[in-house]
Formats: C-alpha cells, sequence, structure tokens
C-alpha cells in the first residue's frame, strides 16, 4: 500500500465541457469548502470558458486551485485530446493561445484542432499529460498504430523534459487494460513519469444515469444505441482511500498525482478588457463606424440566411431601428 495520504483531481469537467461535464463550479466550491479540498483542478474540453469562475470561486472555498484543458489535436489523420496545465502566468497565455488557434485554424468540415508540430514552439509554462484511451492517442492505439505513438511520445519528451507525464486511468471500461499495459512499457522504455487521474464528470455516482443521457444529447444517439460512446459509472469524485486501493499496484503513479499541486503557483486573475483599436474615416466617431458596421453587418445577416435576397432595404431599416432602440 503506498503513502500517499491525499489523492489529487484535477481533471474536473465542469458544466462548461459541453455535453460531458456535468458538474456546475458553485457546487464544485461548495463540495471543496464542505470536505477540506486541498488542490482541484479543472480540465474542460476544448475551451476555457469557465478558468476564470473556476479559480475565483474555489479560491475563495480554502482549495488551491489548478487551471487546464483538453484541446485536440491531429496526428496521423487522427484528431484527439490531449490535456495541458498551466504552471505559470506565461503558460496560460499559451494555453489561451492553442485553444483559440484550434478554432481559428481548423476549417468547419473537422473538429476544432491544432498540429501536434505547434507544441514546439508554444509549450513554455505548460504540463503536458497523454491523455487516457479515449484521447489521441487513445485512438491511435486502437488503430495499431504503435510506432508513431512511441516516435511523437519521444518528442514530445524532448520539448517538454520533465513537464510531461504518461496517464494512467481506472474507470473500468472497455480497452482501458490494454492501453494501460501499453503505457507503462512505453514509460519504462522512455523513462517517462507515470501519474495516476480520474476523469471527473460528476460529483456523485448516483448522477451516472443523468450523465450518461446528457452524452447522448451530445453525441446525437439514443440510450439504447449499442454502437455509441458510453462512459462506465466510475466518473464521480471517489473516496481517497478507494483511489489509493485502486492504484495501489503502482505507488509511483500515486505518489507523482500527490506531488502534482505542488508545481502550481499561478491562478488566473481578473483583468480589464483589452479592445483593438479601431480606425475611422476623418469626421467620423467609433461609435458611428461601429453603428455602420453594425448596420452592414445585420443587412447582410437578413437578406443572406434570414430574407434569402427578397426583403426590402426599408424593412431591414426599421429592424435596425427597433434594435437600436432596444440597445442591442
Amino acid at each position: 500500500m503506498s503513502n500517499v495520504k491525499v489523492f489529487n483531481n484535477f481533471k474536473v469537467h465542469t458544466q462548461y465541457s459541453i455535453c460531458e461535464g456535468a458538474i456546475k463550479i458553485d457546487d464544485l466550491a461548495n463540495y471543496c469548502k464542505e470536505n477540506k479540498v486541498a488542490s482541484i483542478g479543472i480540465c474542460d474540453s476544448y475551451n476555457l470558458c469557465g478558468a476564470l469562475e473556476f479559480s475565483e470561486k474555489v479560491s475563495k472555498s480554502g482549495t488551491h486551485p489548478i487551471t487546464g484543458t483538453q484541446i485536440n489535436f491531429v496526428l496521423e489523420n487522427s484528431i484527439g485530446k490531449l490535456p495541458l496545465f498551466a504552471k505559470s502566468s506565461e503558460g496560460y497565455k499559451n494555453l489561451i493561445k492553442l485553444s483559440s488557434k484550434s478554432y481559428l485554424d481548423s476549417n468547419e468540415k473537422t473538429d476544432a484542432h491544432c498540429k501536434i508540430s505547434e507544441l514546439k514552439n508554444i509549450n513554455d509554462g505548460l504540463i503536458l499529460l497523454s491523455g487516457n484511451h479515449h484521447g489521441l492517442f487513445g485512438k491511435l492505439f486502437k488503430l495499431n498504430k504503435l510506432k508513431q505513438i512511441e516516435e511523437t511520445i519521444k518528442e514530445l519528451k524532448n520539448i517538454f523534459k520533465d513537464r510531461f507525464y504518461l496517464e494512467i486511468q481506472r474507470h473500468n471500461e472497455t480497452g482501458e487494460e490494454n492501453y494501460e499495459n501499453f503505457i507503462i512499457k512505453l514509460s519504462e522504455s522512455n523513462q517517462i513519469p507515470l501519474i495516476a487521474t480520474q476523469e471527473v464528470f460528476y460529483l456523485k455516482k448516483e448522477m451516472y444515469e443523468a450523465h450518461d443521457a446528457l452524452v447522448c444529447i451530445g453525441k446525437k444517439n439514443f440510450v439504447d444505441d449499442p454502437n455509441r460512446l458510453k462512459f462506465s459509472d466510475q466518473h464521480f469524485v471517489k473516496k481517497n482511500e478507494d483511489i489509493v486501493t485502486l492504484f495501489s499496484d503502482i505507488p509511483e503513479a500515486l505518489e507523482n498525482n500527490y506531488n502534482f499541486p505542488y508545481r502550481f503557483n499561478f491562478k488566473p486573475k481578473k483583468s480589464a478588457p483589452v479592445l483593438p483599436t479601431i480606425k475611422t474615416e476623418e469626421n467620423v466617431t467609433v461609435e458611428e463606424e461601429l453603428l455602420s458596421q453594425t448596420k452592414k453587418g445585420l443587412e447582410n445577416r437578413l437578406e443572406n440566411y434570414i430574407l434569402k435576397r427578397n426583403s426590402k432595404l426599408g424593412y431591414i431599416d426599421q429592424i435596425v431601428k427597433i434594435m437600436m432602440i432596444l440597445g442591442c
């Protein structure tokens, strides 16, 4: 049995993990306060929308917040998630940069993603995890692209040095054990540390069925569809002793989990909005320019998407005036 006293949950998915997480940040903050949680981390998929709210509310409960997200990366024509965490202000800026690039640089036909090569230049202040069997490397493993995985793992180790962990999760899901055995071998052959984690989607086990329905809504599947994505009922916040027992055969993974929060001394803070400089023609105010562009944009929207080019300009002007009166 490991001597680790505390298991840290830093892969918590809030309601900002759309149709994936089912935890309200207020409820999470209350849980932390009631249970005197020392440290907890957010790791919503594809966005950082809840990062500031999470940081402020969890901090007030006396808990140390860890800020992360899961971003899609593309490798060997497969797109999948990799978890990244900000250990400094610079890391948080890079996290925002990668998250934004995943949407701005992707076309409408694919999921928002970054190229994995971009981590070569955008990695300062970031800690990278390999993800679970549903993530990027998990998808490649199921496609038997083992050589490609190992080559990429070596590249990432060279880039991140001691800021890279191979992730072990145990949710009693199909394919999880085979993937774990592969990851452990990679860890041994490449001298990359293992870390134990749990993907937390809800606080209590009895929320499983509601979360399962939520996933179906997000994936547009029926509950009785045998081919749909289905998680086990183990994605809740477990008792510390249960987790320690679960990973007792891999003490180094538990030890790295225990020490993980000590690598972070940063949390997002409120800041004044940074607005773009707007260039206008002579004798035209910024307000007038914004109003002009807004009107043109609305006309285009109504004509091409709402009224399908058969509207009269007078009618559009009336709508603009109404929206101006309403302060829209």
